[in-house]
């Protein structure tokens, strides 16, 4: 405990704007029960050892994945994601690799966290984007603003108020959008609710998450990093709208994510409303899990 209690005041104190930790947060943390033999190793950075051996291993020679792009391939191995029982409750964790191998999440019902960013600039218009052609699941599709992992360290492993997965989003946005911290502090995004979904990309690669979403608006420049976007849009009502009819007839070869849609099927619309009304605090439900298909 002391150990974590010292990352955390590092932390603390380096970055208070970006990790505001509760002040009892390292009186109060306590971990899950070690399910998982890597549960208590703290990936506060990346490990280069591990992800190299882990590289070679699965990327060798005449290794199926040996064509991956470079920058996934590291990502696949580097980043560590959060696994978490139906009911989000933290259970262990393992490579981004092996969270989206649809063997293993059938075999072991591996389920990870994540979340959904939907950011609107002050038009109430919301920013899309295509994966780049070199995503490991879902190539080229559309989706909304920004879709990542939280990972296992301990910035993003802070469950009250969603903090750690805020931290998550605000990394990331600055990742694959070159969206500044600055302009997307964590105090704006608005966490409305949480899916669990499933959803195989190909006949080796899926999701599956517990997939946090989160509502923020902000004018923000913009600058798509190639590795992760291939192209952003902004939409109003009716422009996604027609999207979304494109994609249903094929026309134009148009794809929108699996979580996309769930959230547009069930969601987005009724919350865009709140949102132009100022009423979006009266739809927060952040006590279930909404189970979708």
């Amino acid at each position: 405990m002391s150990s974590i209690s010292s990352h955390l005041n590092l932390i603390t104190t380096k970055f208070p704007s970006v990790y505001s930790l509760p002040s009892s947060y390292s009186k109060s943390l306590s971990l899950p029960l070690n399910r998982n033999p890597r549960l208590l190793s703290f990936a506060t950075t990346s490990s280069p050892t591990k992800a190299t051996a882990s590289t070679t291993t699965k990327m060798g020679g005449d290794a199926p994945d040996a064509g991956m792009d470079a920058v996934q391939r590291r990502l696949m191995f580097e980043d560590e994601c959060i696994l978490v029982d139906e009911n989000d409750r933290v259970v262990g964790h393992d490579s981004k690799y092996n969270c989206h191998l649809m063997e293993k999440i059938e075999s072991e019902n591996l389920l990870h966290r994540a979340f959904s960013v939907f950011l609107f600039n002050s038009k109430y218009e919301l920013l899309l984007h295509q994966r780049s052609a070199t995503k490991v699941t879902f190539p080229l599709f559309w989706t909304n603003t920004c879709c990542s992992h939280p990972l296992y360290r301990e910035s993003e492993l802070i469950d009250e108020k969603a903090l750690g997965v805020r931290n998550a989003a605000q990394r990331k946005l600055l990742d694959e959008l070159g969206i500044q911290a600055e302009d997307v502090p964590v105090d704006e995004f608005t966490p409305l609710g949480r899916i669990l979904y499933k959803a195989p990309s190909d006949g080796k690669w899926g999701e599956h998450e517990l997939d946090y979403l989160l509502f923020i608006v902000r004018d923000v420049n913009v600058k798509p990093n190639p590795d992760e976007v291939a192209d952003v849009k902004y939409v109003n009502r009716e422009q996604l709208k027609e999207l979304i009819r494109k994609a249903d007839a094929g026309e134009e070869g148009l794809k929108l994510s699996p979580w996309f849609r769930l959230v547009v099927d069930n969601f987005l619309f009724k919350w865009w409303d709140h949102l132009e009304k100022g009423t979006l605090l009266e739809v927060v439900d952040m006590k279930t899990i909404h189970k979708l298909t």
